[in-house]
Order: C-alpha cells, then sequence, then structure tokens
C-alpha cells in the first residue's frame, strides 16, 4: 500500500499500517509505504539521494517498472481512482519496462533476475531497451 502523509514520515507508521492490514488480510503479503518519506531512506537502501515527493502520483511515477506504477485509490461512494502516469498498456500486455525516472538499466537487470519474472510469467516480454 502506498500512501502520502506529511504529518509522520516514520517508518514505525508504516509498520503499524502493514500490522493492521495483515490482521484483516493475512494471506497476503502487506508492504506500506509512505511516499513521502522515500528520500529519507532511498540512498541508504539504493546509494543515491533522491529529492522529496510532492504528492501520491509523483511517488506512483517513480516505481521502478512502468507496469508497476500503477495505484488504485479508493474515493468517496466507493469510486475507484485509478493511478496510472504510464498508462496501463505495459501492465495489461505483460510488458515489463523499466522507469529510466528512477533505476539505472543495471540496477533493472538486477531486478529482472532478483525477481524472476520470465520464470514465474512466461507470457512476459522484458523491454531491456
Amino acid at each position: 500500500m502506498a500512501y502520502f502523509d506529511l504529518g509522520d514520515l516514520s517508518a514505525a507508521r508504516d509498520r503499524e499500517l502493514e500490522a493492521e492490514l495483515r490482521q484483516r488480510e493475512p494471506e497476503l503479503p502487506w508492504e506500506v509505504t509512505n511516499q513521502a518519506s522515500v528520500h529519507l531512506w532511498f540512498e541508504r537502501r539504493f546509494g543515491r539521494t533522491v529529492a522529496p515527493l510532492c504528492s501520491l502520483e509523483e511517488g506512483i511515477a517513480t516505481w521502478p517498472e512502468t507496469a508497476t506504477a500503477v495505484a488504485v485509490r479508493i474515493e468517496a461512494a466507493s469510486r475507484l481512482q485509478v493511478v496510472a502516469p504510464f498508462g496501463l498498456e505495459d501492465l495489461f500486455g505483460l510488458v515489463v519496462r523499466r522507469n529510466p525516472a528512477r533505476i539505472s538499466p543495471s540496477e533493472f537487470q538486477r531486478r529482472v533476475a532478483e525477481k524472476r519474472w520470465r520464470e514465474r510469467w512466461p507470457r512476459v516480454v522484458i523491454d531491456s531497451g
């Protein structure tokens, strides 16, 4: 789950929300990240600094692969809003493509190997270009 809260940038808040979600749906592998806090830990994890993000939508636009840069927000009256800065074509077309706004070609190749997308989804197309 991704959210944007400038009022509480603590990792503890993310862990609290994860615990709540695990309690509700324990079979799902929850990961919660406040997009407002990414700049605080990104360098420690990936070796380079990034500027603070200004919105949830901006955060989603920096996710590593275009097909995964998709979120759904529940609005009033249970309406759904899809946030997909790169569109939905890669997601529905089974194309994994690097988002150059966030990761290098070598980091992308590392992620491809680590995530084993080709093994898990034989029809997936890895676009390394």
